[in-house]
């Protein structure tokens, strides 16, 4: 599975990871930065669907000739069924916005763990009830600032969400966003949650 695919991120590593053999493909919102090369990926990865709000599937379908049959155009509410083993996606609520359709995040249910990508999005209120409802074992937040959360809001989005791990993400690609991950892990600190805030580096993995 790979989300909001910009692999020419100026802070992306010079080796593209392998894309051939991916499952699925999500995106939360159509800005440049995050539909990224979702088309490319989704003409290269044969095999690959793809889920995103309604009208971003649209938009991939037409401008880039891709099956209707790959495409799985939702929108915010209960799981999605993405037909990838027995992998669930539920697109959430994001403060933020977008070319086309609503912005979301994305809840990824699997059999083993729930991972919760905020997407871009501002601190909204939602995030509570995504932690009450789903109880997301990783989260991913934004910390950059500006045009996102910045540390003290993710770091109460943390309160909020009560996940296991929290990686912060959405930082340091342009001048603009000022948020740094060591402030967001010293602020996920001040607010007396058990959560482990994991640091990485590009290129970079986790194991879980």
């Amino acid at each position: 599975v790979i989300i909001d695919p910009w692999l020419k991120n100026p802070m992306a590593p010079s080796e593209t990871p392998p894309i051939k053999d991916l499952d699925l493909v999500v995106v939360t919102h159509a800005h440049a930065d995050h539909l990224g090369d979702a088309i490319e990926i989704m003409k290269v990865a044969k095999n690959a669907k793809l889920v995103a709000i309604y009208e971003i599937t649209e938009k991939i379908g037409r401008e880039g000739g891709i099956e209707n049959s790959r495409l799985i155009g939702g929108n915010i509410g209960g799981p999605i069924h993405t037909g990838v083993g027995e992998l669930k996606v539920v697109l959430t609520p994001a403060v933020h916005s977008s070319p086309y359709g609503s912005p979301t995040g994305a809840l990824l249910i699997g059999r083993e763990t729930r991972i919760y990508h905020a997407g871009d999005t501002g601190l909204t209120l939602d995030m509570k009830l995504i932690g009450e409802l789903y109880a997301p074992d990783v989260a991913l937040l934004p910390i950059g600032g500006h045009f996102t959360m910045d540390p003290k809001q993710a770091a109460y989005a943390v309160k909020l969400l009560k996940p296991k791990i929290a990686i912060p993400m959405h930082y340091g690609s342009f001048p603009v966003l000022y948020g740094r991950p060591e402030d967001f892990a010293e602020e996920v600190k001040k607010q007396g949650v058990e959560t482990k805030v994991v640091i990485l580096k590009p290129g970079e993995k986790y194991e879980l």
